[in-house]
């Protein structure tokens, strides 16, 4: 029988894994972190794990903390293996797994008392967040913070009651402030261009509907570096399970599977402090958004590019889709030709370079990625990782075909079905707005970008309008195939 991950099997569990090297009964807590998912848990838990590792900074161990109902599933399971996670490391030729114990707590869900008092703790240095792009209550058109949204709307009017991360967070500064203690510094870890900016928005937006003096207070005395984070981390489910239990012999509730590369550029602005992350390979720099966007724009530019296309002809996983050779070709000329060309330089580093490495990473066929979980949240998704590029190309005088296209694919998937007549399961959201509109869009494309809320000023643009609707009158005319092998002929 597989051997349960716990505290009391670190010696039967370092036949297969490695474990800590530290005493996690010993750590005491310097960070709440909402959102404990699987990114955060291969990321920035893998960092701290391995600074904990070196005997380095061990008051800064994590509390978990939540507000949707599905966090409350991972606290029961997180908590039943003594908060323990297996962390697996695929790649082509090998993997290797680790146990890692950063995480000492992990609050109760719903309990807003519970977790605005450890909030207000002095010993909280710094709350994390990840939390989705899509959790940040950002107008997709605007890409500003959305202060109509009825969930801000009913914190604004009850703030002493908060059920939004940004409500809880005002709370718990609001009690720091009451007693004298020094605020936290907020840091965002979502693939959002300006994460630090954008959380600071979120949560100043929401104090100037019930407080502005406190909303003040926040701008002037609380920090949100901005951060770039990247490792690709997929879903997990029974494969991954199995995989964990067959290969390494340890039974884990929700392991965790990814690549082994990982990347974190933070800015250094912690005024409380913060835990010595350099040591383990995080980059500090002034000046986080040249390396943010090139990440945005290519890597999770990239995903959306393949995803929709493999999705429709019924290519599952995402090393799979880099197979073949349509799609693989889609991902190299729309990169090359319309992607890179516009993203600004990154210190010390080649676009060529990082481009190449991207193509590597998501050939990686260990991974198990999901072209499913590369589809998702497309609502929120294709405004910060697609329509930016096509924005910029089009103030430029530039094609964008391509891009065009890519948003074109993304509307024939919102029609909920495959080439193959397959059933495409809810994947947004807004899915029953995006299939009304792409059933619509079938017969009039521009049915897709009157969704202004979305496609904002690219809506009326005319050079953009005609790429759209000539790429999705391709799709429906000729087939995926077909338009990819178009495309790539420069045909489209």
């Amino acid at each position: 029988m597989p051997i349960e991950l716990s505290r009391d099997s670190f010696k039967e569990l370092s036949e297969t894994a490695a474990v800590p090297a530290y005493d996690p009964l010993k750590l005491t807590a310097g960070i709440v972190h909402f959102g404990v998912g699987n990114f955060h848990r291969a990321h920035q838990a893998v960092y701290l794990d391995d600074l904990f590792n070196l005997g380095l900074d061990q008051d800064w161990a994590i509390v978990g903390a939540g507000v949707r109902p599905a966090d409350e599933g991972m606290r029961q399971k997180l908590k039943s293996q003594d908060w323990l996670t297996t962390v697996v490391e695929q790649e082509a030729d090998a993997s290797t797994a680790r146990v890692t114990a950063p995480m000492i707590d992990h609050l109760p869900i719903g309990d807003t008392a519970a977790i605005i008092a450890k909030l207000a703790d002095p010993a909280i240095r710094i709350v994390s967040l990840t939390i989705t792009e899509g959790g940040y209550y950002i107008d997709p058109a605007t890409q500003r913070f959305d202060p109509a949204h009825p969930d801000i709307a009913a914190d604004a009017r009850a703030p002493a009651s908060p059920k939004t991360v940004f409500g809880l967070i005002l709370a718990g500064l609001k009690a720091r402030r009451s007693a004298g203690i020094a605020p936290f510094t907020v840091m965002s870890c979502d693939n959002i261009p300006g994460n630090g900016h954008v959380t600071e928005n979120a949560v100043v937006g929401l104090a100037d509907l019930s407080d502005p003096e406190l909303a003040g207070w926040v701008r002037s005395n609380v920090a949100f570096p901005n951060g770039m984070v990247d490792r690709i981390t997929p879903a997990t489910g029974d494969r991954e399970r199995n995989l964990l239990a067959d290969k390494f012999d340890i039974s884990d509730n929700w392991p965790v599977f990814c690549e082994s590369f990982r990347q974190w550029v933070l800015e250094d602005k912690f005024p409380l402090g913060r835990p010595a992350l350099e040591k383990v390979g995080v980059q500090f720099v002034p000046d986080v958004a040249p390396f943010e966007l090139m990440k945005i724009r290519i890597l999770n530019g990239g995903h959306a590019t393949i995803a929709y296309p493999a999705a429709l002809m019924d290519i599952h996983f995402v090393h799979e889709a880099m197979e073949n050779p349509l799609v693989r070709g889609f991902l190299e000329k729309v990169e090359r030709e319309e992607i890179i060309p516009i993203v600004p330089p990154v210190p010390d580093t080649s676009l060529d370079e990082y481009y190449a490495l991207i193509d590597r990473r998501f050939s990686n066929p260990k991974i198990g990625d999901t072209n499913t979980r590369l589809c998702l949240d497309g609502s929120n998704r294709q405004p910060k990782f697609i329509l930016p590029s096509a924005a910029d190309r089009l103030k430029a005088g530039q094609s964008v075909t391509g891009l065009a296209l890519v948003s074109a694919f993304w509307a024939r998937y919102c029609y909920g079905e495959t080439e193959s007549g397959k059933p495409i399961a809810p994947n947004d959201p807004s899915w029953t707005r995006l299939t009304t509109e792409a059933r619509k869009a079938k017969a009039d494309p521009r049915a897709w970008l009157a969704m202004t809320d979305i496609f904002g000023a690219l809506s009326d643009n005319r050079i953009y309008v005609a790429a759209f609707t000539k790429a999705l009158n391709t799709i429906w005319k000729t087939g995926t195939k077909a338009t990819l092998e178009a495309y790539l002929a420069g045909k489209l």
